[in-house]
């Protein structure tokens, strides 16, 4: 973390106990941070990914927390897989109360040196795979009457729309619609459904994307914060918890004000002069 603070300490010790949260893409980044994060407070922690050796790694440190974890190996563009990894979500711990879906991924593409296998893949990951997990899990969670899912999207699904990540953006902007779409009727049953749109966020892995370190990444300029993973894990605990019960259907976008500063409007230096001269 980029201080001393956690931000996931903010809540009450034992808000989840005795419940079970279920984490795509929970071996590493952000999605390790969410898992570790409820399972402080808790949980028992089901995380799946496609890469065995994160799994590895993440389970000790989970279960050092004194929680149960069940690490698998799952692939979410694979119905049977989903199907299979959510039967031993309930085999194992009866139940599952929370989802967070946040495995996915893309790459960084001009529009036209997007193959066609390069889009059909982006897309069958990040929308087809949260599609699969949703409906594989939040009928369970509805005949239970309880449960909370949060979608994980990223700040380029909206409107402004994402020039480098094409594919991507139309990806995760299906989910921001397909989340809003499912919210009513699981509202009937007691299940919420929300999104969070995370900024730039930093972890070792996403640096080592992008030929950096953490140190290297956070030595650039930037007039917003960057954020750490365990700042997006606290908000996708608030949305698990009690407080979060009337948000249902709600998009979340945690990017401290970044997608502010380009206003096409405006320049960018025109607004930061305005916010130094208050301080000068």
């Amino acid at each position: 973390m980029s201080d001393t603070f956690d931000p996931r300490a903010s809540y009450a010790p034992g808000l989840f106990a005795g419940k079970t949260a279920v984490v795509t893409g929970g071996g590493r980044g952000i999605g390790k941070a969410i898992a570790v994060g409820f399972a402080q407070l808790g949980a028992n922690v089901v995380i799946a990914s496609n890469a065995p050796e994160e799994l590895e790694t993440a389970a000790p440190d989970i279960e050092a927390l004194g929680v149960e974890c069940l690490a698998l190996e799952v692939n979410i563009r694979d119905v049977a897989s989903v199907e299979a990894f959510r039967d031993a979500t309930v085999e194992r711990f009866g139940a599952a109360d929370y989802l967070v879906n946040n495995a996915g991924g893309q790459f960084q593409a001009h529009p036209l040196d997007i193959s066609d296998n390069g889009w059909r893949a982006v897309i069958d990951l990040n929308l087809n795979g949260t599609w699969n997990v949703c409906s594989r899990f939040m009928r369970h969670m509805m005949e239970r009457g309880e449960g909370s899912i949060v979608n994980l999207a990223h700040v380029f699904s909206f409107e402004r729309g994402a020039p480098m990540f094409a594919h991507s953006g139309a990806a995760r902007a299906g989910v921001v619609n397909l989340t809003r779409s499912l919210a009513p009727y699981l509202e009937e049953r007691g299940v919420t459904i929300n999104v969070l749109a995370p900024g730039t966020t930093i972890s070792p892995e996403a640096a080592a994307n992008y030929g950096m370190t953490v140190e290297e990444w956070r030595a650039q300029p930037s007039r917003a914060r960057y954020a750490d993973p365990e700042d997006m894990a606290a908000i996708v605990l608030f949305l698990c918890s009690p407080a979060a019960r009337m948000l249902n259907g709600a998009v979340i976008v945690a990017d401290a004000a970044s997608t502010q500063f380009n206003w096409a409007a405006r320049g960018t230096d025109d607004l930061f002069d305005e916010v130094q001269a208050l301080f000068d």
